[in-house]
């Protein structure tokens, strides 16, 4: 994965001395933001990953993630000293990837970097065939050559890792997924309790983007004590 680039914010200048050095020595790209606004002033469609410091001056991490989301899909991680459930979990319903929490060892982050990076490229394409388009309840059209989705006619923007939970579900169709099973085909990591939270927000905000937020969807729909489907 060398040679990605990554936008990194933190209001801490050795913190961001600190990450451009670790991340440079990898061999990625960066750029240094030291606030939320000088985030949104470099982003563009060539940054490959955005990490983010939720508590900063005038704009937190998690405004600046909702911000992003309205126009990319970039894989984001927060850095956070922030580590109740209710954090994280915020952090996932405005569409980040990931949540490290501080203090972190730098080989965690180095590892959290390049498995975020591995889903999003290596196994982002690899639930669907190429050129193929899917279409799913009537109203959704997913189209896996262009990676857009659409309901009703209009497109929908979705994260990375809620596009490829809608693709895994709809290239299966009548297939139940639990929780675990979605987590480790995904997110390509271990299980753990915490880890089914996690899936259910994610599944909660597809179902908002598509216009259907109740648990008994007709886009993904919930079978209780066995996981989701898309009939």
């Amino acid at each position: 994965m060398d040679g990605k680039k990554i936008l990194f914010a933190d209001d801490d200048p050795q913190i961001r001395e600190a990450l451009s050095l670790l991340l440079n020595a990898e061999g990625y790209e960066t750029l240094e933001a030291s606030c939320g606004k000088e985030v949104l002033e470099l982003m563009d469609h060539t940054v490959d990953l955005v990490i983010l410091d939720v508590m900063m001056p005038e704009m937190s991490g998690y405004a600046v993630c909702a911000e992003l989301r309205k126009r990319y899909t970039v894989p984001i991680m927060f850095l956070t000293a922030k580590s109740q459930d209710s954090d994280k979990t915020l952090g996932f319903s405005l569409g980040g990837d990931d949540y490290l929490v501080k203090p972190f060892s730098y080989n965690e982050l180095i590892n959290r970097v390049k498995a975020i990076l591995r889903r999003y490229y290596v196994y982002g394409a690899k639930t669907a065939e190429p050129n193929q388009v899917i279409h799913c309840c009537g109203n959704i059209e997913i189209d896996t050559n262009r990676s857009t989705v659409k309901a009703d006619g209009k497109e929908v923007i979705l994260t990375d890792i809620e596009y490829r939970i809608l693709v895994l579900l709809a290239t299966h169709r009548q297939r139940i997924y639990s929780a675990q099973n979605i987590y480790e085909i995904i997110w390509n990591e271990p299980y753990t309790y915490s880890s089914t939270n996690t899936v259910m927000v994610h599944i909660r905000n597809i179902r908002r983007k598509l216009g259907d937020d109740s648990q008994n969807s007709h886009t993904i729909r919930t079978v209780w004590g066995k996981g989701y489907r898309i009939e």
